[in-house]
């Protein structure tokens, strides 16, 4: 009989034991990732959202997905929302990089890390940088224009140029820019360019917000001014898809001239896909965002686990892709470097677009023949 006693007496100790496990592993909470867009008014910053949020999501992470609008105000408040809800990690596409110096200070005091996403964040609480080689995209532009004119084999011929760059508030914008004119600065200055209009230093020829509309009215302003007389463009530097698809309507509408103009951009829009098949667009350069997005994962989970993060997270990657690690380039503030994880682009044209974007699974050809964008 005590026998039995004893018996019932563990198994109640064991149960009680249990009792006190239990509840604790059920409390253990999801790790919870805050994702701020800089709007939906682009193609590209909805793909860019969309992978994100699969990506995060798939390795079983909650998420909180935000788009502010394109309003630097809207996005503070997004992300002080999530350090509200308690996120463990930022992953931020900045609007206006200077812009988040109070709310990046917010995140620091409260030691939540920050992956700048695209953008540098002109703030030292960003921890790591994840993006595509921006001087390469301006620079893969530039020399787009200078082999389809054979700008090397000019003689006496003089070809007319025009220039739209991006967003002043988009810390990526000069890069661009700066990336294209240190490949077309020299033609210019031997006279083999011609910017008819005068329109070349970054301020005078960039576009708030990369509006379309805002690209589309500065070109028609060109065109009306310097081409009317029916003086010839040869080419015109877009630095994105969204002010190229501007300039190519205005183009359409108001060029006197009969000749095709080559029109750069960059993102790979669906629209724009369009006009190079019909030959409105010569090129884009395409910085495949769902590569981007399995980069920051892998960055995410690694400072979440407290990894060490350095080049072996490439070397230990399983990664399809080239991506490099710069512990030199970037810096958040002076002497401040964040260390960055860059991808390489790829220059898109009619000719290589079924390898380059369908046979890699980011698009499908839809009914009407035309690229639809995956995910």
């Amino acid at each position: 009989m005590m026998r039995f006693k004893k018996l019932a007496v563990a198994m109640a100790a064991v149960m009680a034991l249990s009792s006190l496990v239990i509840p604790a592993a059920a409390e253990e909470e999801t790790q919870k990732i805050g994702i701020s867009m800089p709007t939906q008014s682009l193609e590209r910053w909805n793909r860019d959202g969309s992978y994100l949020d699969e990506q995060f999501q798939a390795a079983g992470y909650d998420t909180i997905l935000t788009f502010s609008d394109n309003d630097s105000s809207q996005q503070v408040n997004d992300i002080q929302n999530m350090l509200a809800d308690g996120v463990d990690i930022l992953v931020v596409a900045a609007i206006d990089a200077d812009s988040l110096n109070t709310v990046m200070d917010e995140a620091s005091e409260v030691g939540v890390p920050v992956i700048s996403y695209d953008r540098l964040i002109s703030n030292d609480a960003s921890a790591y940088y994840v993006t595509f080689a921006l001087a390469t995209v301006g620079a893969i532009q530039g020399q787009y224009i200078v082999d389809t004119l054979d700008l090397d084999n000019a003689g006496d011929n003089v070809y007319n140029i025009e220039i739209t760059a991006g967003d002043p508030a988009d810390n990526n914008a000069p890069y661009y820019y700066n990336g294209a004119m240190d490949i077309l600065q020299p033609y210019i200055d031997s006279g083999v360019l011609n910017v008819v209009s005068g329109q070349i230093d970054f301020d005078s020829v960039a576009t708030d917000q990369w509006n379309t509309q805002t690209a589309l009215e500065r070109a028609q302003n060109i065109l009306a001014s310097y081409y009317a007389d029916g003086t010839q463009l040869d080419a015109w530097l877009c630095s994105n898809d969204s002010t190229a698809l501007g300039v190519a309507q205005a183009i359409e509408s108001d060029y006197a001239g009969d000749n095709t103009v080559i029109i750069t951009g960059q993102d790979g829009d669906e629209a724009n896909l369009a006009n190079i098949m019909d030959g409105k667009q010569s090129m884009t350069v395409y910085k495949a965002v769902a590569n981007e997005a399995v980069v920051t994962l892998s960055l995410v989970e690694a400072v979440l686990n407290g990894d060490t993060i350095d080049e072996t997270l490439i070397e230990n990657s399983d990664w399809d892709f080239e991506c490099a690690y710069d512990n030199e380039t970037y810096e958040t503030s002076e002497g401040v470097v964040c260390p960055s994880f860059i991808l390489t682009p790829t220059t898109v044209t009619i000719d290589n677009m079924q390898e380059e974007l369908v046979d890699t699974g980011y698009y499908t050809v839809g009914d009407d023949g035309y690229l639809v964008a995956v995910g």
